[in-house]
């Protein structure tokens, strides 16, 4: 039996013991981390990396359209409008080597990401209490 990488253990640990939240948190970084990379491998003429990334970043938003309840929340569909132009914004990017457009997509996200961590620290703090604060 082959011995595991003890950093990839820790990350599918991560991944298959996070809260929907988490997930979703995981996704919004991710999304980031391939924004930048495409934008450093367009800095240095590597339209094969900028292409990997770009397409990762897109699939990110995919996953995260496709994980809306439009029928259940109505800010959803808001929510949908605005991946829509981000993947198109990507597509964009990728086509016209546009790092604008990467600056465009990876402030949406910078938000998206900042107001759900916001979310998730004040699901905690109802579940798990302030620490005796009032």
């Amino acid at each position: 039996m082959a011995t595991q990488n003890p950093y990839q253990a820790y990350q599918n640990n991560s991944i298959s013991t996070a809260s929907a939240g988490e997930l979703t948190l995981m996704l919004y970084n991710g999304c980031l981390k391939f924004i930048h990379l495409a934008r450093v491998a367009m800095q240095n003429k590597n339209i094969e990396e900028k292409n990997k990334n770009i397409q990762k970043a897109q699939n990110i938003i995919r996953e995260l359209m496709v994980s809306l309840d439009t029928e259940k929340f109505a800010a959803a569909e808001k929510m949908l409008a605005i991946y829509e132009f981000m993947l198109h914004e990507l597509i964009a990017a990728n086509i016209k080597n546009d790092p604008g457009k990467l600056d465009t997509v990876e402030e949406l996200v910078t938000g998206f990401r900042d107001t759900w961590k916001q979310v998730i620290q004040l699901n905690r703090r109802q579940t798990f209490g302030s620490g005796g604060r009032a």
